[in-house]
């Protein structure tokens, strides 16, 4: 029997993925900020302590405009926030 039908077939995990985090516009509207970044969400717990990299997603929606600092934001998410009256930076 060939060595690679002997082994285990194992999966993949990428060990950078606890540093990546997802906060949904639900989120943001109950957060209630007007300038949102990766300190705010700390503080407010949507984001664990490792999270290095932030992004919105469009899950929900949002009527109160928001500037966010920092984070990004799926094609859908920065419409919604735009028509809301928000900004990225």
């Amino acid at each position: 029997m060939p060595m690679q039908r002997r082994l285990p077939k194992r999966g993949f995990k990428s060990h950078l993925l606890k540093f990546n985090a997802e906060v949904t516009l639900t989120s943001l509207e109950l957060l209630g900020a007007a300038e949102v970044d990766l300190v705010t969400l700390k503080q407010a717990g949507l984001v664990g302590e490792l999270a290095r990299v932030v992004k919105v997603i469009k899950t929900g929606v949002i009527t109160k405009a928001v500037k966010l600092t920092g984070i990004g934001a799926t094609a859908a998410a920065k419409v919604a926030i735009e028509a809301a009256g928000g900004s990225m930076a």
